[in-house]
């Protein structure tokens, strides 16, 4: 006859959670403030803040040289039209990506993280969307403000506020379309690249070819290439095609010996482009967090 085994069973107190469960909506806010917060490196070391601040505070150096320069001699010297903003900063808009993009979306990737994101309410391509829509965010945040207080600071300057405010106010729509344009742009190729590897140097260097690589082959292969040919050339860089969507925003022409005035694309076929290459992209990345492996 065989000895029965005898166990016991312990209260330890856990309770079965009876609390509102916040969901999928919830999940995707979370991640999205999150993110943003880690596009600035808020909440994390002073060296993960010394990058995203310090391309920041570059960023907004031209509108407070314009400032500068407004509140002393405020009808003689402009120091850089509306429509000239984003190429002078431009290239910080790019290092400003190649530094977040990469930590954005690769961390995760490196730390195998992405599996205790999909376990819960979050979905893949929700995933991708907060992380798409956190960049973009960045972005605007050192596109918009700059230009705004520049705007702000250029009328309280002038004699009279109100008739700035009048001669001026649509230059504000023209700065937010052309800041979201570009924002989702930049935001779209970066995050393809990063999202490809988890290693941080080679996402950096990917993006940062995509960029700058591109604008200088395109102006080659336009100076080399015969102009009904070449003109096209130039919707293949990103740098042509943002200079020549903010110039359309703004209603501004080109100087006569630049690239932009010599092909003579009308300004909404570079608009066209941006959106195109911004919803190719989105969809490019939730396309590869579709089939990531967690």
């Amino acid at each position: 006859m065989s000895e029965s085994t005898v166990g016991s069973i312990y209260d330890l107190g856990y309770k079965r959670y009876e609390g509102v469960r916040l969901g999928r909506r919830h999940a995707i806010w979370a991640l999205y403030i999150y993110s943003v917060r880690s596009v600035f490196g808020i909440g994390r070391s002073l060296s993960s803040k010394v990058g995203p601040m310090g391309l920041a505070v570059i960023a907004f150096l031209p509108a407070v040289i314009q400032l500068g320069v407004a509140a002393i001699a405020p009808e003689d010297v402009e120091v850089s039209r509306p429509e000239d903003y984003y190429f002078i900063i431009q290239i910080v808009l790019v290092i400003f990506c190649a530094v977040v993009a990469p930590e954005l979306v690769g961390r995760d990737q490196r730390t195998h993280t992405l599996s205790l994101y999909f376990s819960r309410a979050l979905r893949r391509q929700d995933y991708a969307l907060a992380k798409f829509a956190a960049l973009v965010t960045g972005l605007l945040a050192i596109t918009v403000i700059p230009q705004v207080t520049m705007f702000v600071g250029n009328g309280l300057a002038a004699d009279h506020f109100g008739d700035y405010l009048q001669d001026k106010w649509t230059d504000l729509p023209s700065v937010l379309g052309s800041a979201v344009l570009l924002s989702c742009l930049i935001a779209g190729i970066g995050l393809v690249i990063a999202a490809q590897t988890p290693r941080r140097a080679y996402s950096t260097v990917g993006i940062l070819a995509a960029f700058l690589l591109t604008s200088v082959v395109a102006a080659s292969v336009f100076e080399a290439a015969d102009q009904d040919v070449g003109q096209f050339v130039l919707l293949l860089s990103p740098g042509h095609v943002v200079q020549g969507f903010t110039f359309w925003f703004f209603g501004a022409t080109f100087d006569p010996e630049t690239q932009h005035a010599k092909a003579d694309l009308p300004g909404v076929a570079y608009a066209i482009d941006a959106a195109l290459v911004a919803l190719l992209m989105l969809a490019l990345l939730l396309r590869r967090y579709g089939r990531i492996s967690a």
